[in-house]
């Protein structure tokens, strides 16, 4: 094995710095450079980072991201009812249309932040092709 070789194995072998990733997938950022949109209309990701190259083609993010806003929304706005009833007790319409409303709202925003931080998170530990291959169009 030449010393090339070898260098590439132990680096395919080691994770990427998770945490900058993630910060640049809540962005919706290229997870590599932090420059490129890592989505098109919403939630459509483009096939590569129009600033370094990254194939993002392969990335899967599946149900992950509605799971995690479902998951994030319910865990705020259902303590939240609880608080606001007990304290003030408004009436069910005003209730059910202030909480419909923020919960739509919080659900849009959270989204597409959460579909860009399970690919960061992909990226970051080499799953799902984001791997030395993926990076040939980087030049690294």
């Amino acid at each position: 094995m030449t010393e090339s070789s070898a260098a590439m194995a132990s680096d395919a072998d080691t994770d990427r710095p998770a945490m900058p990733a993630l910060a640049k997938g809540w962005r919706c950022k290229c997870p590599a450079c932090g420059q490129g949109k890592l989505l098109h209309s919403y939630l459509k990701v483009n096939t590569s980072c129009s600033h370094c190259g990254l194939d993002l083609a392969h990335a899967r993010a599946d149900d992950g991201p509605a799971y995690l806003t479902i998951l994030i929304v319910g865990h705020i706005m259902a303590p939240l009812m609880h608080v606001v009833y007990f304290s003030w007790r408004p009436e069910p319409l005003v209730m059910f249309t202030v909480f419909t409303i923020g919960c739509v709202a919080s659900s849009l925003y959270l989204l597409p932040r959460m579909k860009g931080i399970v690919i960061a998170y992909q990226w970051a530990r080499r799953m799902h092709g984001f791997d030395n291959e993926s990076l040939a169009g980087k030049g690294q």
